[in-house]
């Protein structure tokens, strides 16, 4: 331990110290940097949980990749069928990365009860259908059973029984309108074996999932007919980079999009939070910073008369301005020990409790949703710590015009 380091620990542990004019100075100073990284803390982990849920939603409902007839493309709808025996399906072979391939088809259709009717957009998948993404919105029932032949069980929408007064276990007419609107519509009767939430409306409002084998039969495909495949990567991250690889790899009569670009306006309005994160730590760390240059000069002025001591012993500048930098370093150390443990306290109480509750029609959630990453809140910590000690060299030159003559007095 030097010495300049044991003359700041024994100065911030002084009564003198404790009880001086910079004293409620420098309890501002560490409230300030407690409340930046509890704010900073609490804006990452709750704008990247936000990013992920979303895309995670997304998703789910529709893959990271789709690929489909290019008449398909723009549209949810499947009206060209495509052959199962694709050089892709059931495993991408030539790429890196790929997760899982699910082949899909989608109809549109009105729910029709005795008291209400809903157009809805009939999900149809098979086997191959990776029910994970799914299984977690589900609020009550069980995932349909498409092991056994034709089934007529569904799941639907908490958002869609509440429209159409129906429930779990309740069994209901669906028409699907054939295409280019000829003849009768097709009828079947579907029951409900789940219901979902994800709190995504643009989603709950329109998806029903069942077998993909009434449409088949619908539309007049055959087994090996589906409307288009749906693909999950290992890593969201490469979604761009992947997308590009599946497009070279697919046929030239197919087309395939990722759902960052079928679905840009959302992936448009989650790039906001990047941008608003970093304004929030910005914000923090220039209010710790400014805190922090006041106490220290406080702190500087209220012991000039130690200074002039201390340089007429023979220290030099140097090794005062480090008693300062040191009691500083405390400081900030200080508050950022009360800061991570009321922000980790507060991002843990609304993981497991979810007090904080959201708009689903604005945020596409119905809680806020954090991601307690412990490499980022170290990285903050890190940034806070040296960006403030850089800023308070500054301020510490002001000890080397500090004259002993001058500051010495005798009573």
């Amino acid at each position: 331990m030097n010495l300049e380091y044991f003359i700041a620990k024994r100065l911030i542990s002084t009564k003198e110290y404790k009880s001086s004019i910079s004293a409620p100075i420098i309890k501002i100073a560490v409230v300030a940097i407690a409340m930046g990284i509890i704010m900073m803390i609490i804006s990452v982990a709750t704008g990247i949980g936000l990013q992920q849920k979303i895309r995670q939603k997304v998703s789910a409902f529709n893959g990271h990749i789709i690929i489909s007839s290019f008449t398909d493309n723009q549209s949810d709808v499947s009206t060209n069928p495509i052959s199962l025996n694709q050089k892709f399906y059931p495993n991408f072979k030539n790429i890196e990365g790929i997760q899982h391939v699910q082949a899909v088809a989608s109809k549109a259709g009105i729910i029709r009860t005795e008291s209400a009717f809903e157009p809805i957009l009939y999900k149809g998948v098979g086997k191959d259908y990776k029910w994970d993404n799914i299984s977690e919105y589900l609020i009550s029932g069980r995932i349909p059973n498409l092991n056994k032949e034709l089934t007529n069980e569904i799941l639907i929408s908490e958002y869609l029984a509440k429209r159409l007064n129906i429930k779990l276990n309740d069994s209901f007419n669906t028409f699907f309108i054939k295409e280019g609107g000829n003849g009768l519509p097709k009828s079947r009767r579907f029951k409900i074996v789940g219901i979902y939430n994800s709190g995504f409306p643009e989603f709950d409002a329109a998806y029903i999932i069942g077998d993909i084998r009434h449409l088949q039969k619908i539309n007049r495909w055959n087994s090996n007919q589906v409307g288009s495949f749906e693909i999950f990567v290992d890593d969201f991250d490469k979604i761009e980079e992947k997308g590009k690889e599946v497009y070279e790899e697919v046929p030239s009569t197919l087309n395939s999009q990722t759902i960052v670009e079928k679905f840009y306006y959302i992936f448009e309005w989650l790039k906001l939070f990047d941008f608003n994160i970093l304004l929030v730590i910005g914000i923090m760390i220039l209010v710790s910073i400014i805190n922090m240059v006041v106490a220290l000069l406080v702190l500087i002025l209220e012991k000039t008369q130690m200074i002039g001591i201390l340089k007429s012993i023979g220290a030099n500048n140097v090794s005062i301005r480090k008693i300062f930098l040191y009691q500083a370093s405390y400081l900030i150390l200080k508050g950022l020990f009360y800061g991570n443990i009321i922000g980790l306290g507060l991002l843990l109480i609304q993981k497991y409790f979810k007090i904080v509750k959201l708009n689903p029609e604005s945020y596409y959630v119905n809680t806020a949703p954090v991601d307690i990453n412990l490499f980022f809140i170290l990285v903050l910590n890190f940034i806070v710590i040296v960006m403030c000690l850089l800023v308070l060299i500054i301020p510490s030159y002001i000890i080397s015009k500090i004259s002993p003559s001058k500051t010495i007095r005798f009573d």
